[in-house]
């Protein structure tokens, strides 16, 4: 990699004119070298020289170390180097994302933190819903929305599917979602499984419950709208798509289809084979914020320590406030909290949380003794009390349903 003099430590740049990214390094080198490297190749770097440079290239195009903190590396890539009608979210990461992985001057290099320009995130809509659409969608305008993922993850039938939200509905359930894992296997087709499905959110409806269930349409980029208007008029109340496995550009597709009039909620699956290593790859806050400008109106952002999914703390809060941030011109996405969730974690989850929050429990709900019906009742009664400020083990004194769950898995 041929170095250049664009180098411009503490140097003062137009915030409206940059797309600032920060990266943790590890490397060998001096810090300023590899910052260097990593500039260089994410915007007009090649290894050696060549004879199409043109006097204003690099001033014009080239990324700019801005400052060096330890291990942490701010540059700055001009918005000129993603404008296009068709650059999108594909082209984001290709600059702030792309070969500086393989680079032979880092040993690590961990993406963590991207800020966009205002006028640059208008070029996106955002969430149709996002978290207030939904609560007013549900009623529910203050607590938690208190959910389930339909277990196990692939094996029921629609008719058995159809049944388990029914019961979760009846038991207090806000809301329910396909598992990441099924879209449209033999043994659940999706037609047959949405319309099951929308028949027992009906039932639900007649019996004073409100409820919605995110039927999974992830599929090829040539489907997924198509796939998103027939899950629609067959009555799914909510669409969910695995954004990364489908692509962001997928999520947008569906998102800004102005015939969807549903919610989006956005699974993360396949996220940890990029966000785990504190030392390389992309920070999850991230990919929330991309989700929330390509138009996710919940998106999953683990159980910030507290479950099976402890992953990143500090990245789970992150994302939290990526959802949040009032300082971006979209809607708020409502955060989904899931992963090995039980009603016995629900206030130490609340406690960072807050109310505005989506708790979502699997096996918290399916492994109940008494059924789905008695674990939905648990997990109401749980996020009832944390919103009441009810320590759980008062609360399940008059609530058997929540003692039971506090007796079976205990509580934190």
């Amino acid at each position: 990699m041929s170095s250049y003099s664009y180098l411009a430590l503490g140097e003062e740049i137009d915030r409206e004119a940059y797309v600032v990214a920060k990266y943790r390094v590890t490397t060998d080198l001096p810090m300023e070298k590899a910052a260097e490297a990593i500039a260089a190749e994410q915007s007009t770097g090649t290894w050696t020289g060549i004879s199409t440079l043109k006097d204003d290239v690099f001033d014009r195009y080239a990324g700019k170390v801005t400052s060096i903190d330890g291990d942490m590396v701010t540059l700055a890539f001009p918005v000129e180097d993603f404008s296009g009608r068709y650059g999108g979210v594909p082209q984001i990461l290709s600059v702030i994302a792309g070969n500086l992985f393989g680079l032979g001057s880092v040993k690590g290099v961990r993406l963590e933190d991207v800020f966009f320009p205002d006028s640059f995130l208008r070029q996106y809509k955002g969430p149709k819903f996002g978290d207030e659409g939904m609560r007013n969608m549900l009623s529910r305008p203050e607590k938690p929305l208190v959910g389930t993922i339909v277990k196990p993850k692939v094996g029921l039938s629609p008719k058995d599917t159809a049944e388990y939200i029914y019961e979760a509905g009846i038991g207090g359930l806000t809301n329910g979602k396909d598992d990441e894992t099924l879209v449209d296997q033999t043994f659940c087709p999706i037609e047959e499984r949405t319309k099951a499905v929308a028949e027992a959110l009906d039932r639900v409806d007649e019996e004073g419950g409100h409820m919605m269930h995110a039927i999974n349409i992830s599929s090829n980029a040539n489907d997924i709208v198509q796939l998103a208007e027939d899950v629609q008029s067959w009555g799914a109340r909510e669409l969910m798509v695995d954004v990364l496995t489908s692509g962001f550009g997928a999520l947008q597709a569906v998102a800004e289809d102005p015939r969807i009039k549903v919610p989006v909620h956005v699974h993360r699956t396949m996220h940890a084979a990029i966000t785990k290593d504190p030392y390389n790859g992309i920070a999850m806050c991230v990919f929330s914020k991309l989700v929330r400008m390509c138009g996710g109106d919940a998106l999953h952002i683990g159980t910030l320590g507290v479950g099976k999914m402890e992953g990143d703390v500090a990245g789970g809060r992150m994302s939290l406030e990526a959802c949040r941030d009032t300082n971006v011109p979209f809607k708020t996405v409502m955060p989904v909290c899931s992963g090995g969730m039980y009603p016995g974690i629900v206030p130490a989850v609340m406690k960072v949380t807050g109310n505005d929050v989506q708790i979502q429990a699997g096996g918290g709900v399916a492994g109940h003794p008494e059924g789905v019906r008695g674990g939905a009742m648990a997990m109401c009664q749980a996020a009832d009390a944390a919103f009441e400020g009810i320590a759980l083990d008062e609360y399940a004194k008059t609530h058997k349903e929540l003692r039971e769950a506090l007796e079976r898995w205990g509580s934190k």
